[in-house]
């Protein structure tokens, strides 16, 4: 039996659902949403696109994310993680398949560019396969090597580590 302290009932990956024209509702993520969000980010890291992720570290990192919901499936989900007092990373980006091409992405970026400026942070990264869609967002590509070194704690696990195919993406934020 497991211990009421430690695990919720999480799924392993999520079923990709089909879009539904209807509203959708952007909010903060919760304890609650770590069955769904831990199904939708792993359901990529199995298909090596994205670092899987244990419920320890949603936990441990929920207040970084944002969802959105259409009802009461969890399509889309990205996390604004601050290293220092001027940059931090939008991690975990990631859209339902059935949903891509309608905007959830652009409106996670946003949403999480409006919380970095409330933060006072000057500049936002990533790393990413879809670096068109950072692109369109006004992402640059830059060297790795450009960005804080503290970011580089979740490559030491990747199994690309020795071979990183990602793209390295840079924002500055205006005032």
């Amino acid at each position: 039996m497991s211990s009421p302290l430690i695990s919720i009932a999480t799924p392993r990956s999520a079923v990709p659902s089909e879009y539904v024209e209807g509203p959708t509702e952007l909010k903060s993520a919760t304890l609650r949403d770590i069955g769904p969000l831990l199904g939708l980010i792993n359901d990529y890291a199995d298909k090596g696109i994205m670092l899987p992720r244990t419920e320890f570290e949603m936990a441990e990192n929920i207040r970084d994310f944002t969802v959105i919901y259409a009802g009461t499936r969890l399509v889309a989900c990205a996390a604004l993680h601050i290293y220092s007092p001027l940059a931090a990373e939008i991690r975990s980006l990631a859209v339902d398949p059935g949903w891509k091409q309608h905007g959830l992405g652009r409106q996670l970026l946003e949403s999480l560019e409006k919380d970095a400026r409330a933060f006072g942070l000057r500049t936002l990264f990533a790393f990413t396969y879809v670096d068109g869609f950072f692109r369109k967002l006004g992402y640059e590509v830059v060297d790795r090597g450009e960005l804080p070194l503290k970011a580089w704690k979740d490559c030491l696990r990747c199994p690309k580590f020795q071979a990183c195919d990602e793209i390295a993406m840079l924002k500055t934020l205006a005032p």
